[in-house]
């Protein structure tokens, strides 16, 4: 008996030395910078948003993506869903300027990428949320470190001003221009049931267009917004001093419509679904033997 009590404090302190809790990874300095698709924005401050990840394709720029800890990115699900077996991802982290890149980023291969079940291949949709586990763990600098997510509980009030950032078009169909410096732009959420009604009133988009795991920001008639490029990334707010993802970029009319506000995957709806999967993933050390817990 105390043999066994004496292993299974062994195989406790394992888990805990070799891999904390899910929970815990993703409070982890998180949401404050070491230094303190976008249209109408400015470019960013080196360091501001650390949390930053442009997913590379083939060898370009192709969609935004977040750090929520050492070895796991957000994004949107349609980024990947139907890839071609022949597409090459990378995702790149700690980059400002795309085309004049510096020492402090680095290059990480992904080694999993998990869609959520109820994606249907097209905004909007739900489900329209991916992890992707990264093939090896990355080290906290100033230029990389992970965003805060919320509970499942969170609210964001309606017109809190919250950030959307990525490297997308400044306008539809209308390039960043070089050296691709990263764009910010601040963007109030809007209430579900005002933004359900406007997309609701183009038959068009059907009755539900706005979905409970969605939601929505922008400004009428501001000309910012997310724009191509930008799908994937985070739609951040500061909560308690720390900055928390409140959305994924996910869909859209155009770029910074005049009528239509920006959409989002709201990422309180989907935060159980992302612990879960992440704990399903994770490798932990048992009797010396690696398992999946």
């Amino acid at each position: 008996m105390l043999i066994s009590d004496t292993l299974q404090n062994w195989d406790q302190m394992l888990i805990n030395l070799f891999c904390p809790d899910v929970s815990s990874l993703l409070r982890i300095e998180c949401g404050q910078p070491r230094n303190s698709r976008i249209v109408g924005g400015q470019d960013a401050t080196p360091g501001k948003w650390p949390w930053q990840v442009s997913i590379v394709r083939n060898g370009r720029h192709y969609c935004g993506a977040s750090i929520i800890n050492e070895q796991w990115i957000l994004s949107a699900a349609h980024c990947f869903y139907n890839s071609s077996p022949d597409d090459a991802y990378v995702a790149l982290l700690g980059a400002h300027q795309l085309h004049k890149l510096s020492t402090d980023v680095v290059f990480v291969m992904m080694k999993k990428i998990i869609l959520h079940p109820d994606f249907n291949g097209k905004p909007p949709s739900l489900g329209d949320i991916a992890l992707i586990q990264l093939e090896k763990p990355v080290d906290f600098t100033n230029s990389i470190m992970p965003i805060c997510l919320p509970t499942s509980s969170e609210n964001f009030s309606t017109e809190t001003d919250c950030w959307v950032t990525g490297w997308g078009t400044i306008k539809y169909e209308v390039p960043l221009p070089l050296p691709l410096t990263l764009q910010e732009v601040k963007v109030p959420l809007i209430n579900q049931n005002i933004c359900s009604g406007i997309y609701n009133s183009f038959p068009v988009f059907g009755k539900d267009a706005i979905k409970d795991d969605m939601i929505c920001a922008g400004y009428p008639n501001s000309g910012k917004d997310s724009c191509q490029g930008d799908s994937g990334g985070p739609l951040t707010c500061q909560l308690q001093g720390r900055w928390t993802q409140a959305g994924i970029v996910s869909w859209g009319v155009g770029c910074a419509s005049t009528t239509f506000p920006g959409v989002y995957t709201s990422v309180p709806y989907y935060s159980d679904w992302i612990k879960y999967v992440m704990e399903e993933n994770t490798t932990k050390l048992i009797h010396g033997r690696k398992t999946n817990y």
